[in-house]
């Protein structure tokens, strides 16, 4: 069977996705898919879906093969996979995901999603936090984090005792100034580095409002990654509220592969 597919990336962050409205695709094999050497090759899968009530339905594999929680940047890429697809029309989209109903606002180049509201933003020690954002993560605040060995250090977390079973993404975030942070990300299910994870920025941002104890309101973050800049946008009161994960979601190239 042929597989039409198109590429997408979202800060580095990349995606396979796959146009899955007639149902005639149950059985891929993602893993293979998603290998860099024995087929396309990306983070992740996504499949476009129909569902009734919502515009549509975004279904996300990880590399590994294994259907994941939510992908921030994938829901982004989904959204612009969508709206050229004509699964919705105008700049506003209502969509299910894994962890529940999204809305997005789409425009040339740019897509904001609203993600859940973090309710706890749990305190591990002086600069260590976990918090659920879709995913969940683990958020570290250090300096200088181009010198740390992400795979390493972010594995060790990733597989100690505690997380090993259900697994863990783990973000190594830098204080830039203001309302900047730089953050790197070793995410499970990749098992690797990212070049970018949209869950791991937003819960990077919001932990920030703990680790520098910023006051209640509204915030708007600029998180830098290895792929690119993007915004989180979010109300802090005793929970985190109305969020907004926004950064630009780019068409790669599309093509067939023979499954």
């Amino acid at each position: 069977m042929i597989l039409h597919f198109t590429k997408y990336q979202g800060t580095g962050n990349d995606f396979i996705i796959i146009d899955n409205r007639e149902r005639l695709f149950d059985n891929l094999d993602v893993a293979r898919l998603c290998h860099p050497k024995f087929g396309i090759g990306a983070d992740g899968l996504m499949l476009l879906q129909n569902l009734e009530g919502f515009d549509f339905e975004m279904v996300y594999y990880n590399s590994d093969g294994k259907i994941s929680s939510m992908c921030g940047n994938g829901g982004r890429c989904l959204v612009d996979f969508a709206r050229r697809k004509g699964a919705f029309e105008g700049d506003k989209a209502h969509f299910r995901a894994v962890d529940g109903p999204h809305e997005a606002l789409w425009s040339e180049n740019m897509v904001e999603l609203h993600m859940q509201d973090v309710l706890n933003i749990n305190r591990e020690g002086e600069n260590h936090f976990i918090l659920n954002t879709g995913s969940p993560h683990y958020v570290i605040f250090a300096d200088h984090i181009d010198d740390i060995d992400i795979i390493k250090e972010g594995r060790a977390i990733r597989y100690n005792d505690t997380y090993k079973t259900e697994g863990i993404n783990v973000n190594f975030v830098e204080v830039l100034g203001g309302r900047k942070i730089k953050v790197r990300t070793y995410e499970r299910g990749v098992e690797n580095e990212t070049l970018s994870c949209g869950t791991g920025v937003t819960a990077s941002a919001i932990a920030l409002s703990r680790y520098m104890a910023i006051h209640a309101g509204d915030h708007d973050i600029l998180v830098e990654t290895p792929g690119g800049s993007l915004h989180v946008k979010y109300h802090l009161n005793n929970a985190a509220t109305d969020i907004w994960l926004c950064g630009p979601a780019t068409k790669v190239f599309e093509g067939t592969i023979d499954i």
